[in-house]
């Protein structure tokens, strides 16, 4: 079943997303990204491309700030909508929802593109495909990788608050409703963050379809956690990481998470020759990316690559 949400947000008046494009998974999806391009008057292009991986049920909306940012700094960058997710076809087998097939379409993109060397900013999920991609791709390829809330180790209460919701009440009637939904869900975790803030939010996990307004995603992803199994050992994926000890990373936490613990945070640093850690005050799971500190973190860290 395909999907495609509307082109243009609601709820943004100048809508800079980037420009849309479309490519075919290997087994014949249409699923789609977003790109950013440096504009030719950019004092540098030769600045290193940065493809950006979402979270688990989110969309290239996600990145339209840092995406902005890095562009007006001389960066190409790409977004992806997972298949299922934001403007991509989703599938009828909700299977295939998972992290080795997702893996291939990633590399379909990259191929399509002709990113021949680049930097990654993974949220969450975006960050666990850049750990198995480090074993894929050599430095000279994939040359770093920025860690947006997730890590080696997932505390398991995070995962089991995001199976809670998980496509369940996908429609509202407007995004204020889906605002204030996700201030009751998540206020916990970002108390900082004003109503403005959870509005924006909400522009970028919903938008308008006819009369409603809906989360942008299939619901059928939440399967993947129909059989969670509080008995079943936690998989560790410390050996993953290593894999990314030969090129610089940079780990984002925010300092309410739930999911990437400072305990987590610290080892990931202590254990790497070239790594850095940047906490985002007063957010959670995960920093949205959004203020100025942050980006010009990030900026830093890709131009010393």
């Amino acid at each position: 079943m395909s999907f495609a949400p509307a082109e243009t947000p609601p709820f943004d008046p100048v809508w800079n997303g980037g420009v849309p494009f479309s490519y075919q998974s290997p087994d014949g999806l249409t699923l789609a990204g977003r790109e950013w391009r440096p504009g030719q008057s950019e004092p540098n292009l030769k600045k290193i491309p940065v493809l950006c991986l979402p979270g688990l049920s989110r969309n290239t909306r996600d990145f339209r700030d840092i995406a902005a940012f890095l562009q007006k700094h001389g960066h190409h960058v790409v977004a992806l909508d997972y298949r299922g997710r934001g403007e991509s076809a989703w599938d009828d087998d909700w299977r295939n929802y998972a992290l080795p097939i997702e893996e291939k379409d990633i590399d379909a993109a990259i191929e399509k593109l002709g990113l021949s060397r680049f930097a990654i900013i993974g949220t969450s999920r975006g960050g666990l495909h850049a750990l198995a991609m480090a074993r894929r791709y050599t430095p000279e390829l994939l040359a770093a990788v920025i860690f947006n809330d997730i890590g080696p180790h997932i505390e398991m209460r995070a995962i089991h608050r995001i199976a809670a919701t998980l496509g369940r009440n996908m429609t509202y009637s407007s995004l204020t409703d889906v605002a204030q939904s996700l201030r009751q869900i998540l206020g916990m975790q970002f108390p900082v963050f004003s109503e403005t803030d959870w509005l924006k939010l909400a522009g970028q996990l919903a938008s308008e379809h006819e009369d409603k307004v809906v989360l942008d995603y299939d619901p059928a992803l939440a399967h993947q956690f129909a059989s969670l199994d509080d008995a079943a050992p936690v998989p560790d994926l410390w050996p993953l990481y290593d894999a990314v000890k030969d090129r610089p990373v940079m780990i984002i936490r925010g300092s309410q998470s739930d999911l990437l613990s400072e305990e987590t945070a610290n080892r990931m640093v202590e254990t790497h020759p070239n790594a850095e850690l940047h906490t985002v005050q007063g957010q959670g799971h995960a920093p949205v990316l959004w203020e100025q500190e942050t980006q010009e973190q990030i900026a830093g860290f890709l131009n010393r690559i």
